[in-house]
């Protein structure tokens, strides 16, 4: 340690710009003789290596006026523009990707000297990254629609955007209901959405029924249910997978409604997870189950795909917008008129439509109600909930498939109501 520290940095810090420059030039050379066009370009790896150690040197040359560093940029720039108008003429090649990295090579010197190392590490391992990812990046390119840009500015838009402006006073006094807590709502139900949406479009495109049934349940379980309930229908074949993807999307609920209980209250997530999870768990076990239960081709998965329905329409988002404060007023008058007997028979009511707004209004706090009486009336939710969805499974699948319903949803409800009741 004490022959590292009598090093002088000068030498550290040329050697560590010349190492950074030389792996991007390799990363070039890999690049263009994978391509077999490396007489294509104006040079890799020693051409890389001499521009970083260049700009190091024009650097520290002149470190106050940056005028050396200046001057050599502006002849790198021509240079460089001679090689790119030859380019051009000889191979009608408009890429300009590697002169770009070029020029971010010229700049290591004095962005490693005068940044944070961190800084600089993280620039190299971007451009060794973005390089090397060009086939991959194509691939992902040619998976988009005209669409996909226009569902993502929504997104930035509603989280990003909206969000951060929204006023976080209260509409009334007495009640803790903000136009900011309503929107940030909206942006989390949204963004578990999107990612659902977005590994279901891009990474398990052709996803078999269990897969579906998952990624499904990131988004709605009961819309879920009645999907894959439908196709059962139909399929008595694989009756199997349809229904224990069911139950794996119930499973995906807990971990769901978990998740908004992070965000919206941390206090009562400490006193919650346990539950959850628990209750993630057996669903998943009862999925797994029904799977393999009397079925000779469990192993051989089959594919199907739901809907890759877009979850930011701004319809849908008006309509949950609309649920939520909705809910937060009926609890607010029920509370108010009935007290907690009145809150526990809303829950069971609140089970048959979407249950998310009911809970978020009661993560947030807002009516002062005991954590013991906000995981009660959540868990009694929840269970009328998987009630419907095993009324909609029923009604919808075949008449070989109910049994293998009824049975892992009965015991998911069972569970359900020991935690009630020890609640």
């Amino acid at each position: 340690m004490e022959f590292m520290s009598e090093i002088p940095k000068t030498m550290t810090d040329f050697l560590l710009v010349t190492v950074f420059s030389l792996l991007i030039g390799l990363s070039q050379r890999r690049l263009h003789s994978q391509a077999h066009d490396a007489d294509r370009t104006f040079g890799t790896d020693r051409t890389f290596t001499f521009i970083g150690i260049l700009g190091y040197i024009l650097y520290i040359l002149q470190p106050a006026s940056f005028f050396l560093f200046t001057g050599g940029g502006l002849i790198l720039a021509v240079i460089v523009s001679i090689s790119y108008y030859y380019h051009i003429r000889n191979f009608q090649d408009y890429g300009i990707t590697t002169i770009l990295v070029a020029f971010i090579t010229y700049c290591l010197g004095p962005l490693w000297v005068t940044q944070p190392p961190w800084l600089a590490l993280l620039l190299l391992v971007i451009v060794l990254v973005l390089t090397e990812l060009k086939e991959s990046f194509a691939q992902i390119s040619s998976k988009f629609d005209r669409f996909e840009f226009i569902t993502l500015a929504k997104f930035l838009i509603i989280a990003g955007v909206i969000l951060p402006i929204v006023p976080d006073q209260p509409f009334m006094k007495g009640l803790a209901l903000t136009p900011y807590k309503i929107w940030l709502a909206v942006v989390v139900i949204s963004t578990i959405s999107y990612i659902s949406y977005l590994l279901k479009k891009f990474v398990f495109r052709q996803a078999s029924i269990i897969v579906s049934g998952i990624l499904g349940g990131m988004y709605s379980s009961t819309a879920t249910t009645i999907i894959l309930a439908k196709k059962s229908a139909n399929d008595p074949d694989r009756r199997n997978q349809y229904m224990a993807g069911i139950i794996f999307a119930t499973a995906m609920m807990y971990l769901r409604i978990l998740i908004l209980i992070l965000v919206f209250s941390q206090a009562l997530f400490f006193r919650t997870w346990l539950f959850f999870i628990l209750m993630f768990v057996i669903s998943a076990g009862m999925g797994l189950l029904v799977l393999f239960y009397k079925n000779k081709q469990a192993g051989a998965f089959s594919s199907s795909s739901l809907e890759d329905k877009n979850p930011l329409e701004f319809k849908v988002a008006l309509i949950f917008t609309g649920l939520y404060i909705a809910f937060t007023f009926i609890t607010y008058g029920v509370l108010n008129r009935f007290g907690i007997p009145g809150l526990n028979v809303l829950s069971w009511l609140v089970g048959l439509t979407d249950i998310d707004p009911f809970l978020i209004s009661l993560f947030q706090g807002k009516f002062g109600i005991s954590p013991d009486g906000v995981i009660r009336a959540s868990f009694q939710a929840i269970i009328s909930n998987n009630i419907l969805k095993l009324a909609y499974g029923w009604f919808f699948s075949g008449k070989a498939s109910r049994n293998y319903l009824i049975f892992g949803f009965m015991v998911i409800i069972v569970v359900n109501i020991i935690f009630v009741w020890l609640v």
